[in-house]
């Protein structure tokens, strides 16, 4: 069994480099010397929500943090650590929690299939969808229901990102901040804003 990497990707990496030489001979040399993007994406980790090409950015302008469902736990080291460095180090101007339609996790969480450590990691989205299924009894078109809770996740994790420590401290010192709720239609490639913005003066 040939377990090795395809070389496939290293001749499309160097036909990629060749490209982007081609039309900026100093594109490596700039990007090299530092990153400073104003931007800290927290989306889903699903191969069809890519940040950077969604938001058609180059690299250097986004900084990005996935994971499966988009979710901002206080328990969750890694995300606590990213919002740390995108807000004190980078000095980002706006935080974009972003979703999207058809999400696996939030489908998994919505007809109860927790299992395993995926399971675990989604447990939380829970109380969205008890609230959702209580105030919703007469809710019987499931795309429709799956939906509004991709929705209502964004705003819970606009929430929590508002919540974490560094972002209060932040708002605390006057830090112009701005956290976002979008969410991305993968059938037509849209974002969508869900009209939730945290600032410094509205937390």
């Amino acid at each position: 069994m040939n377990l090795k990497i395809p070389k496939y990707f290293f001749d499309k990496n160097e036909a990629w480099v060749k490209k982007v030489t081609a039309e900026d001979p100093d594109f490596f040399k700039q990007l090299s010397a530092e990153q400073n993007p104003e931007y800290l994406w927290i989306g889903c980790s699903d191969s069809r929500v890519p940040a950077n090409q969604i938001l058609d950015l180059q690299p250097g302008e986004l900084f990005v943090h996935r994971n499966i469902a988009n979710i901002v736990s206080n328990t969750d080291l890694n995300c606590l650590s990213v919002i740390e460095y995108a807000v004190e180090t980078l000095q980002v101007k706006h935080i974009i929690v972003c979703g999207h339609y058809g999400c696996g996790g939030i489908k998994a969480a919505a007809e109860g299939e927790l299992s395993g450590s995926v399971g675990g990691w989604l447990q939380p989205l829970q109380k969205n969808i008890i609230r959702f299924d209580r105030d919703n009894p007469n809710e019987s078109n499931a795309a429709k229901r799956l939906d509004v809770l991709c929705e209502l996740n964004v705003i819970e994790q606009v929430r929590n990102v508002g919540n974490t420590g560094v972002v209060k401290k932040a708002w605390k010192n006057g830090v112009n901040l701005s956290v976002h709720g979008w969410i991305y239609n993968i059938k037509n490639g849209l974002l969508n804003d869900l009209g939730i913005c945290k600032t410094v003066d509205s937390h």
